[in-house]
């Protein structure tokens, strides 16, 4: 059998659209992970992100960080977590949050520091604020960078909450383990095949916050 017959028998069995284990509620499960660990990731990264990027201060302190987090493994960030706090939300929402600061927070501070810095001497030579000239000059311009670094993060987030199944925790992660624990490959593959869709489905998300929330000469510029 193919991979494609196991992802057809997944989908077409009505046992899994319904019920504590339905396709539903382990999607609903798992785009709960994401946004609250994607939430988390944006509260630390953005602002400092924007500060720095605004005042062009702490670039290789944040290369550092961003380089240090991305080499921590997930996985056994998370076994460590279990280990120190026991078995819950918090120990998966650590690795998640870690994986998800990196690239938005580098992302931010290269988008503030790519904009042209003729219209920030302008708005300062007005008497403009400083947060003033960071919210209504500088971020309009840099939104579609930042944007794509929270995209990013949203796909690492959605591809790698699959691990909150090693905890017991639920999500489309379940699918993948219990599968591979009893043999099911159809489960595998069906989960593995939700979690496809979900990235992608993120990735159209993304798409349309851009299109709505950048203006378009700032488009048309790019």
């Amino acid at each position: 059998m193919n991979v494609l017959h196991f992802v057809n028998a997944f989908f077409g069995d009505a046992a899994h659209w319904k019920g504590y284990d339905g396709i539903p509620t382990r999607l609903v499960e798992h785009v709960q992970y994401s946004l609250t660990a994607l939430g988390l990731a944006a509260l630390i990264g953005l602002p400092v992100g924007l500060v720095t990027g605004h005042y062009g201060r702490g670039g290789n302190a944040l290369a550092l960080i961003a380089t240090a987090g991305r080499a921590l493994p997930s996985f056994g960030l998370l076994v460590l977590m279990v280990i120190l706090l026991g078995f819950g939300k918090i120990p998966v929402m650590i690795p998640l949050v870690v994986l998800a600061v990196p690239p938005i927070l580098i992302t931010t501070y290269e988008a503030m520091r790519s904009v042209d810095p003729s219209p920030v001497d302008a708005a300062r030579g007005m008497g403009m604020a400083e947060s003033r000239v960071l919210f209504q000059v500088e971020l309009p311009v840099a939104l579609p960078l930042i944007l794509s670094g929270l995209r990013s993060a949203a796909i690492q987030i959605v591809s790698t909450a699959t691990i909150a199944a090693y905890v017991t925790l639920g999500g489309l992660g379940r699918y993948i383990v219990d599968g591979l624990y009893q043999h099911d490959y159809e489960k595998v593959a069906g989960g593995a095949a939700l979690v496809a869709v979900l990235a992608l489905a993120t990735l159209a998300v993304f798409w349309a916050v851009a299109r709505l929330a950048v203006s378009p000469g700032v488009r048309r510029g790019g």
